[in-house]
């Protein structure tokens, strides 16, 4: 069968190469006899994978050197914990609510402190990015938390809260190197790696090293930043395997040009898509314009037959992965960085075919 056109929000698909890079490497990696899979975390194949991740992220990002870059386990969704866990000192913290990640992020920061929600979208089923009143900002908190870009919504922050000398905490994870972004701007960004960067089992912590060593003292050792900063992302045997497919990753991004470069491929792949989208006279986009996010772009019509009926032509024709998140409905193409751009082009021109054809 030929390769599909993957809309997945996660996992997603990768870039050809490096499945063809990995492929070739599947059995015997680097004249080591043995796959990744099979190797030792502690032998000098793997050291050098992910030390090499290790630099290649650190220069696609512009990372300095007073942060922490580690490969962890456990999801995004585990970090919803880790923060609080390492962050919380004085117990508090500020959250702006802009989907169901940064809900969850919530709901188990409550179970360490206090969350004070300075803003949310939930009135209008998050199709924007709330604006932001500093007055409700409070100093005294540990940490302001943020998701990015919201996977489920298709919304993206454009602009930053500038929260002083309060630490601002992101959720990177659908939109991590697809942008440039000022890593400086935050105390502590994470992202699940299934999205822009390579196969689930992975997530990246870039950590402000002054925010390290404030763990609670009954955290549990796994969940302390502290400990997975000083032994390199090495204390346990680290998802190998997906940290090999994410420094591939990052080397075909450095081939690419680095995310300057990929970020104007992207402007261009959403453009097409929402260019359509607003000329369209069956389908809408269902996000704010101004908050409209680049890699995950939810549509609908105004009947849920003819959505269904879309989906289903739609996987027929090779374009996966197209339906929408329940509580938004519809339909959602992610357009995360391995995606082509003829691939955004090839599913604009099925879906004007589709408007024709049902009328």
């Amino acid at each position: 069968m030929e390769r599909v056109y993957n809309f997945s929000a996660g996992p997603s698909m990768l870039p050809y190469e490096v499945l063809e890079q990995a492929g070739k490497e599947i059995l015997n990696y680097n004249g080591s006899g043995m796959s990744v899979m099979e190797m030792s975390h502690r032998s000098k194949w793997f050291d050098d994978i992910i030390k090499e991740a290790e630099a290649d992220i650190r220069e696609l990002m512009h990372i300095p050197e007073n942060y922490k870059v580690m490969f962890l386990q456990g999801g995004g969704s585990t970090q919803f914990a880790m923060i609080p866990l390492n962050l919380m000192v004085k117990g508090k913290c500020d959250l702006v609510n802009t989907g169901q990640w940064s809900k969850k992020a919530m709901q188990e920061a409550k179970k360490f402190g206090t969350v004070n929600v300075v803003a949310s979208s939930e009135d209008k089923v998050f199709n924007y990015i709330p604006a932001l009143d500093s007055s409700k900002f409070d100093p005294d908190a540990d940490y302001f938390y943020i998701t990015y870009n919201n996977t489920i919504y298709g919304t993206r922050y454009t602009t930053l809260p500038d929260t002083g000398n309060v630490p601002l905490v992101a959720d990177l994870s659908s939109m991590i190197m697809s942008e440039d972004i000022d890593i400086t701007k935050f105390g502590l960004a994470f992202a699940g790696a299934q999205k822009n960067i390579g196969p689930a089992g992975v997530t990246v912590v870039i950590i402000r090293e002054d925010l390290l060593g404030k763990a609670k003292e009954d955290c549990p050792t796994m969940l302390n930043y502290q400990i997975h900063a000083d032994a390199g992302s090495l204390y346990n045997t680290p998802p190998c395997y997906s940290i090999y497919i994410a420094g591939l990753v990052f080397k075909w991004l450095k081939k690419m040009g680095g995310v300057s470069v990929m970020q104007k491929v992207n402007e261009e792949k959403a453009a097409i898509l929402y260019d359509f989208l607003d000329n369209s006279m069956m389908f809408r986009g269902t996000v704010v314009p101004k908050d409209r996010s680049l890699m995950n772009v939810p549509f609908v019509t105004d009947d849920d037959e003819l959505n269904a009926k879309f989906i289903k032509e739609a996987t027929a024709a090779g374009f996966v992965n197209l339906k929408g998140h329940r509580t938004v409905g519809g339909m959602r193409a992610s357009i995360y960085n391995a995606m082509p751009v003829e691939g955004v082009k090839a599913l604009v021109e099925f879906m004007k075919k589709f408007e024709t054809e049902n009328k």
